[in-house]
């Protein structure tokens, strides 16, 4: 069918639904099981739902569904990538038809990255009116027939819920409805779906008019208290953030105050100067809502689009909390899940652009000290997949070392730990460097190993142990800790603490010499790993009935 598959490759495809009939009729089949995700949502430190400022996403990209519907990926050049996950909080898949079901390959990378995927239930202009009419003046079956639909969706593709849209004016009966909807919605979306959401996007009031608000107030307050959250218009001014602060009380971080990357209308800031924007929302505790952030790669242009990229998200990071990763084992290689090789231990196994985001790994915090550290992605050289983290900074006059913090975690730490780590020191002179991974630790005055002292920063720096060879039981798994090739160095390290919890995991360059000048490094990051050396010396669960389906031969 080519809803589901590409009518010129009949490769997989993601798809949406238009209109209230096929939102109606769908059911699962055997031929939409390609869009189910295969990765869970990953937990996080602090939860979602703690009581801080989030930061939502909604990605609108030239209509949606471009070579991100490919599931099983494409051959694009210098595609749209997001990977600045650490940093926010929730990622909307946005379109204009009736039914945008996120693309599987963005529900599994943001899952590997503990963010939530939203889709988006839109109505508008006056087929919308029609539609609306259509299923809630119709009463409580009508409308409960479409909030079931759509929870059935998201549970059958593993994504977390809905953005709703009604940007139509909406008449007295179904307006009167509308706040039932969506509290049928958020039922059955919670009950279906593990930590899902249902937001409202600030459209519609009370009496049926369609007007935006661009805050919470008396007129559209009845849809918040309904679901999980306000996402507001973009053309609000501070006066409207205080009255939002005050009615929205003790909900102050459900509400996600719109911020318009692209500046239409008459808004504080967009583009590079989207922080004004931020730091104001910020200021009175709320949530944010950045809208089109593809202006980046839609504006800027493909060329240098990674550049752009984290200097977009590095002038924004002051205000944006990051979550913790607090599950091991934490293994990645930085791929973007995409490439212009592909590249296996090291080697470019084969040239030629590539573009699938289910193989994006885990995703560092791109640190920025301006002058004297950054971190970018490396398309030209990789350990695995398609690319590495490139750290290039300087080690100031008279000091020995710099510290880049790469994963902020909290979890217990096992009584052991093992780590490794690939790494490519680049530069006119790379001998004149070490590099070594730093774990540090939570001051719970019981950690042992390492003294507290009245310093602000943490108590416990560990330089974990090096082993010049991985021990016995590791040794299958790893297949040798001297497997470095391709100019690619490989260290192993084991660290043993007692009643600690992790916190940070940093990578320090050191210089082998003492100097007064300013030394520039430069060094790329090939795979990090992080195991619990009981889990990994236990053998993994055998695998039974497997089963293949969906064969085509060409």
């Amino acid at each position: 069918p080519a809803r589901y598959f590409d009518t010129k490759t009949t490769e997989p495809i993601s798809f949406f639904l238009s209109g209230l009939e096929e939102l109606l009729a769908w059911q699962p089949s055997s031929d939409d099981e390609f869009n189910v995700s295969a990765v869970p949502l990953a937990r996080r430190q602090p939860p979602l739902h703690s009581r801080r400022p989030r930061t939502l996403v909604c990605h609108d990209m030239r209509g949606g569904y471009l070579e991100d519907r490919f599931i099983q990926g494409s051959a694009t050049r210098n595609p749209y990538v997001f990977y600045h996950w650490r940093y926010i909080d929730i990622f909307v898949y946005f379109s204009h038809h009736t039914v945008t079901i996120p693309p599987v390959v963005w529900t599994n990378a943001a899952h590997r990255n503990s963010v939530p995927v939203l889709g988006t239930f839109i109505t508008e202009w006056t087929d919308g009116e029609k539609l609306c009419e259509a299923f809630l003046a119709g009463g409580e079956e009508a409308f409960g027939a479409v909030a079931e639909q759509l929870a059935r969706l998201a549970q059958r593709f593993r994504f977390d819920g809905w953005l709703v849209n009604i940007e139509n004016k909406l008449s007295a009966a179904a307006v009167g409805n509308l706040p039932l909807f969506l509290r049928e919605l958020t039922a059955r979306v919670h009950s279906a779906v593990p930590g899902g959401l249902v937001i409202w996007y600030d459209s519609v009031l009370k009496d049926g008019t369609l007007s935006w608000q661009n805050e919470l107030n008396d007129q559209n307050r009845m849809f918040f208290d309904a679901c999980d959250g306000l996402f507001t218009n973009y053309n609000w001014k501070e006066e409207q953030l205080e009255r939002t602060q005050r009615l929205a009380g003790p909900r102050l971080n459900d509400v996600y105050v719109g911020v318009d990357v692209f500046a239409r209308g008459d808004v504080i800031g967009g583009g590079f100067d989207t922080g004004k924007s931020l730091r104001l929302i910020r200021q009175f505790g709320l949530s944010a809502a950045i809208f089109a952030p593809g202006w980046v790669y839609e504006h800027l242009g493909k060329e240098n689009f990674l550049q752009n990229e984290n200097r977009f998200w590095g002038s924004l990071a002051e205000y944006l909390p990051t979550h913790s990763i607090c599950t091991l084992p934490l293994t990645t290689s930085f791929c973007l899940g995409m490439g212009t090789s592909t590249f296996l231990d090291g080697k470019d196994e084969e040239s030629g652009p590539w573009y699938d985001l289910s193989a994006q790994d885990i995703q560092p915090l791109y640190p920025e000290q301006q002058g004297m550290l950054s971190a970018s992605c490396c398309l030209r050289d990789a350990w695995s997949g398609g690319s590495s983290l490139q750290l290039q900074g300087t080690i100031p006059p008279g000091e020995e070392r710099v510290a880049v913090r790469l994963f902020s975690l909290q979890m217990p730490a096992p009584p052991k730990l093992f780590l490794t780590l690939l790494y490519k020191l680049e530069g006119p002179q790379p001998d004149d460097f070490t590099v070594a991974l730093e774990v540090t630790t939570w001051d719970s005055g019981i950690c042992l190993e390492g003294n507290p002292t009245s310093l602000p920063e943490p108590n416990g720096r560990y330089h974990p142990r090096f082993l010049p060879a991985p021990l016995p039981f590791l040794a299958k798994l790893l297949a040798a800790c001297q497997r470095g090739s391709h100019g690619w160095t490989s260290r192993c390290y084991e660290l043993e603490l007692q009643d600690c919890s992790l916190r940070d995991l940093s990578l320090i360059v050191s210089r082998q010499q003492p100097s007064l000048q300013e030394t520039s490094f430069s060094c790329l990051l090939g795979e990090i790993r992080v195991l619990d050396t009981a889990s990994v010396a236990a053998s993994p669960p055998q695998v039974h009935g497997v089963e293949a389906s969906q064969l085509w031969w060409q």
